[in-house]
């Protein structure tokens, strides 16, 4: 990108070649649909609803918005943002219903699916928390243009904690998903934020794609990489999918250990036996590496109050002697860790320049806002309570998700339970409302919200994160 602008492309967060924006090659581009479940409204999703349907892209473009009912607080709010949008914008709000045989989410999707155009060739399905940058659409249709083979494309978020240990420790569970990016574009795993998708292969149910996610379907993101691994199918993620996450300013600590509680229970869903062995393969190996990783911390603190005990009772040299070879060990792991905190450091610093990069319009990312010490404490934190998380999971074979309760039988929902006790005020990560003013968005709210958003974009310096 850098060097496509030295060369006088001004447009190289679009594409690289500026002759693809030429009207001629515009007016071929394919018709994409963009499906959004949504679930409650939060204090980040009028900006980041906002990015999605103002993209660039210069092809045929839909967008759906997929709610569960009316009494969605997301449904009026998505509402008077469109009102604004109406000329310009080909979208609309669906009413989905409410789920059976799959999560709400999983059938929320679907319901978009069955609606899209008739001429879709690409749909993406995003999470309401995605912040998309003007060429995100573009590039992932490109990228879809240029190798057929591919099945599934995907991105991976870039947190911005709030300050919170519990935004950091998101931050820190998420960072592994930037492992994607080392292996040239192709991985295993997806991320459910983001999925480009050929429609056709919803309209034929290729590979049981819409029964094996209709049919107790859980996680859309695990049953759709358990499928393309069953079938060999490419899953793909281009360098340029990196998206801004910004999470709550009041993500508390027991709303992370509901996230964390969540994610760990993707694990007990499974398609086929061999999904089921992988599964139990990562759930096995990534307890063992998360206490792994905790463990040694543990060890030094011991040789370090061991030393401590040592220096105050002045004890005789020979023990003095063999406290130095503990606190020999425990050197070498500060070292590890500041290399290790520096890694973080710097990858985390490539994509908050990447993302600036990609949205020049937009109000600056900066690594100023980053605590380490948290950061370190987030990973300590996050290793040692993912193998509980995990266990508890596994033995309890039901989940809370946004008020529905979900219960699986053989990798599979078999029981879903709604009750009013069940439905928190405010969801996990961006803190969204659930439960709204009978059914709808109090006036006061909508017009504040409204307003801030758009303080915010016309004034992007005053705002910088």
């Amino acid at each position: 990108m850098k060097s496509s602008m030295k060369s006088g492309n001004s447009f190289a967060f679009l594409t690289l070649d500026i002759n693809e924006l030429e009207h001629s090659n515009q007016a071929n581009l394919p018709r994409v649909t963009v499906v959004m479940p949504l679930k409650g409204f939060g204090e980040h999703n009028l900006h980041n609803w906002r990015s999605q349907i103002t993209s660039l892209y210069g092809g045929p473009l839909e967008f759906l918005f997929v709610v569960e009912s009316t009494a969605d607080p997301a449904y009026h709010a998505v509402k008077c943002l469109l009102v604004d949008f109406k000329d310009a914008v080909e979208a609309k709000v669906i009413v989905a219903g409410l789920s059976t045989t799959c999560s709400q989410k999983i059938h929320n999707q679907l319901v978009g699916v069955d609606q899209m155009h008739k001429d879709t060739k690409y749909v993406l399905f995003l999470d309401d928390d995605v912040r998309l940058h003007p060429g995100s659409i573009g590039a992932l249709t490109t990228e879809m243009e240029k190798n057929p083979d591919i099945f599934i494309q995907t991105g991976y978020p870039l947190d911005l904690p709030s300050g919170t240990l519990g935004s950091y420790c998101i931050y820190g569970y998420h960072m592994p998903c930037s492992m994607g990016f080392a292996t040239g574009g192709k991985t295993f795993f997806l991320w459910g934020g983001c999925m480009m998708m050929h429609a056709n292969d919803f309209r034929t149910d290729r590979h049981c794609v819409v029964s094996g996610l209709r049919d107790g379907g859980y996680s859309d993101d695990m049953t759709l990489a358990a499928i393309a691994g069953a079938h060999k199918r490419l899953i793909t993620s281009p360098p340029v999918a990196v998206f801004p996450h910004p999470l709550a300013t009041d993500l508390t600590f027991p709303r992370y250990w509901n996230y964390l509680r969540k994610q760990t229970f993707v694990l007990e869903s499974y398609t086929t036996k061999v999904n089921w062995i992988m599964n139990r393969a990562l759930f096995t190996s990534h307890c063992y590496l998360s206490w792994g990783f905790v463990s040694p911390y543990v060890m030094a603190g011991i040789h370090v109050a061991a030393a401590l005990r040592h220096y105050l009772k002045e004890n005789s040299l020979e023990g003095t002697v063999m406290t130095c070879n503990g606190l020999l060990l425990v050197a070498c792991l500060a070292v590890c860790t500041v290399i290790e905190l520096l890694s973080m450091w710097n990858l985390t610093r490539i994509e908050v320049h990447l993302c600036n990069m990609l949205s020049p319009e937009a109000p600056q990312l900066s690594l100023a806002s980053y605590n380490w010490c948290l950061v370190f404490i987030a990973m300590l934190v996050d290793n040692f309570l993912y193998p509980l998380s995990a266990m508890r999971s596994h033995l309890s074979q039901s989940i809370n998700w946004s008020g529905i309760r979900y219960h699986l039988k053989d990798g599979k929902i078999c029981k879903i339970d709604r009750h009013k006790h069940l439905v928190p005020k405010i969801t996990d990560l961006a803190g969204k409302d659930l439960l709204g003013k009978q059914g709808s968005m109090p006036k006061v709210a909508i017009i504040s919200t409204l307003s801030r958003t758009l303080a915010h974009w016309r004034q992007p310096k005053k705002y910088n994160i």
